[in-house]
């Protein structure tokens, strides 16, 4: 039974991944209107209504959006560890979500998928990276993280498919019209990946399971998918790993679907 992932959305404007079995049916993250999901669930065969379960990475609308709308209409259940369920209950609209809480550090599963939450440096109340399994297939995401740490290449290790977030250019970011502050945010360890940060952090967990990758949350304004491309694959070579398929994920339009062997 294969393992599915398709990247439907990411970047600034909404981050959204659809994961899943023959019988399970799962997205990481719901950061699009509600609307927009649907439409590209349905682009890719997805009925809205078929999936199992939303689980929440970190609590910023980016990654959130369309989530309380989701459940609303069609009654799928949303998980989130404590902290980030507790924040975006503090508002009128979070009131209205009845979340599954999760643990993390600590594997859940729903269907045949096994959830594993890990820590990731990122500046949200508790936000986490997912390793994914199913049978003996691995697939892990990291698209909100200001800095690799030992526990995240751990977590990476022995996965076939990573997406794994390429934020920036640094020269792009220095030269953007940006107030300072925020360009300090984005360097800062509880920031976002540069793309030659993305390319050591596969580096350093890359195993010979490792077959695709798939480069998330590009900065609109301080990257470019062939910029990306260009520089995560330059240092993939130096590390003899261009035998590897590596792709950039998009805001306005999903990734193919990633299929396990």
């Amino acid at each position: 039974m294969q393992l599915e992932l398709c990247v439907l959305a990411s970047g600034s404007s909404g981050n959204a991944i659809y994961v899943a079995t023959a019988n399970t049916r799962l997205l990481i993250d719901a950061g699009l209107s509600a609307k927009q999901i649907e439409l590209r669930l349905e682009s890719i065969g997805i009925t809205p209504s078929s999936l199992n379960a939303i689980c929440l990475s970190h609590e910023h609308s980016d990654h959130t959006n369309g989530a309380r709308v989701l459940q609303k209409r069609h009654q799928i259940p949303i998980y989130a560890n404590p902290p980030t369920a507790n924040t975006l209950t503090r508002g009128p609209k979070g009131t209205e979500i009845n979340f599954h809480i999760f643990q993390t550090g600590a594997p859940f599963s729903i269907g045949n998928l096994t959830l594993e939450p890990f820590h990731i440096p990122h500046d949200a109340s508790e936000p986490v990276g997912f390793r994914i399994s199913h049978a003996n297939t691995h697939i892990g995401i990291v698209t909100d993280i200001g800095m690799s740490t030992h526990l995240v290449i751990e977590k990476l290790k022995g996965c076939s498919c990573l997406v794994i977030e390429a934020n920036h250019d640094v020269d792009l970011l220095r030269e953007a019209p940006r107030p300072w502050s925020l360009k300090q945010r984005i360097r800062s360890r509880q920031g976002h990946l540069s793309n030659v940060e993305a390319a050591q952090l596969i580096s350093a967990s890359a195993t010979d399971q490792l077959k695709h990758i798939i480069l998330a949350h590009l900065s609109s304004d301080c990257n470019t998918p062939e910029t990306a491309l260009n520089t995560v694959g330059s240092q993939l070579r130096l590390e003899q790993l261009d035998h590897l398929t590596l792709e950039v994920s998009r805001a306005k339009e999903p990734t193919a679907i990633w299929r396990s062997q």
